[in-house]
């Protein structure tokens, strides 16, 4: 194994050996075992020194500063700007996939900024960001290091976003979850057929997620779901999941319909039509779903948050930027003083649509980081 690899292992937190002498990870429902040298399916949990190790701790595809709108989320501090990065590896395979070449990838080249979970909230901080955003690839796979960078942004008043398909066992799911402030949760299709075909995973985990975060946790959701033609776009499924939306998460949580473009495996299936997006969103709000919207298609009615009360238009949006705003501080409809769910703090900031490349090593100091806290495999030392 290479130097760098070495650098940047630290142990992962949910494994266990198995009778026939494999350790089983338990960080996901892959439940992937593996031997000596292996990687699970994810790339970045390897078994090394017969333990279980994160391989890209302090290590990303990448940052940049991105409005919170683009996560997408609607309902989370609207108009300001999170910090944006992502590691390497997914657990799910979905054929999908419009971050393949970061997800999928088996290169350690795709990691090509490196900071410590300290450095990551101090340039947040000093960039102007209200939060740090984990995604790109799903932060399950970089478990301990997401929550060292949660804990490290906490520390300076930085929120924390996780962009997640939220595949994901109980118990790392509660230690995760302590450290986030808000999440959007890609639910991929609501049948079992399309996970197992589709993204080699299953569907229950995800829902288990999403019952989790809304009973039990105070992290503000979102959920997104990607319209693929032919694939889980009926408008038989779209009653199904947006009742059960309503049912067990409440009418509160908004509900992104997103336009599939042909990407990496799957590029024999259209563009997802606008009138598609338009008719899911009608069957949600019909069944009940408050904050119902369109994405990745102009649609103005589909990105405006309207009061469920009154009907008045209460956050007007053009793409991501926010051109419109009737609430009150606290939240409420200007119009009738119905409150409007979701994270507010005074007026919506005024990021825009600007979307930053960051390179971490501009922010290189000379104080002696350490990777992370605890007691990693090895250990190393930057600026970054």
């Amino acid at each position: 194994m290479d130097t760098l690899r070495e650098s940047t292992m630290v142990p992962g937190r949910h494994w266990h050996k198995i009778d026939d002498g494999r350790i089983q990870c338990d960080l996901c429902p892959r439940h992937c075992k593996v031997h000596e040298g292996q990687s699970g399916l994810c790339f970045v949990r390897s078994r090394q020194n017969d333990r279980l190790v994160l391989t890209a701790y302090g290590r990303s595809s990448g940052f940049c500063v991105d409005p919170i709108e683009k996560k997408p989320l609607n309902h989370f501090l609207p108009g300001t700007a999170v910090l944006s990065f992502g590691t390497a590896g997914c657990n799910l395979v979905c054929a999908f996939c419009q971050n393949w070449a970061i997800s999928k990838s088996r290169e350690d080249d795709t990691l090509v900024d490196a900071a410590s979970p300290a450095t990551i909230a101090r340039v947040a901080r000093e960039m102007g960001c209200r939060g740090v955003a984990f995604t790109y690839n799903d932060p399950v796979v970089f478990h301990e290091y997401a929550i060292d960078v949660a804990q490290a942004c906490h520390e300076r008043g930085i929120k924390t976003v996780a962009v997640t398909a939220g595949y994901i066992c109980a118990e790392p799911r509660a230690e995760f979850f302590r450290h986030i402030d808000a999440a959007n949760v890609d639910l991929k299709a609501f049948t079992e057929r399309f996970y197992r075909r589709v993204c080699g995973g299953h569907l229950q985990p995800v829902l288990d997620t999403l019952v989790y975060l809304k009973r039990e946790t105070r992290v503000w959701i979102e959920i997104t779901n990607l319209l693929i033609p032919g694939e889980n776009d009926s408008e038989r499924e779209v009653e199904g999941m947006t009742r059960w939306v309503v049912e067990r998460l409440g009418p509160d949580v908004p509900l992104h319909f997103t336009a599939f473009h042909p990407d990496w495996k799957l590029v024999d299936r259209p563009s997802t039509p606008a009138a598609t997006l338009a008719l899911a969103r009608r069957i949600a709000i019909k069944n009940g779903v408050r904050y119902a919207y369109t994405g990745n298609v102009y649609d103005p009615a589909g990105a405006t948050t309207y009061c469920h009360q009154c009907g008045a238009a209460l956050i007007g949006r053009n793409g991501y930027v926010v051109t419109g705003w009737n609430l009150t501080p606290e939240g409420r409809c200007t119009n009738c003083g119905t409150a409007c769910s979701g994270v507010f703090d005074g007026p919506p900031g005024a990021w825009g649509a600007r979307r930053r490349p960051v390179r971490l090593k501009d922010f290189v100091v000379s104080t002696d980081l350490s990777v992370r806290p605890g007691d990693p495999v090895t250990r190393w030392s930057t600026g970054a």
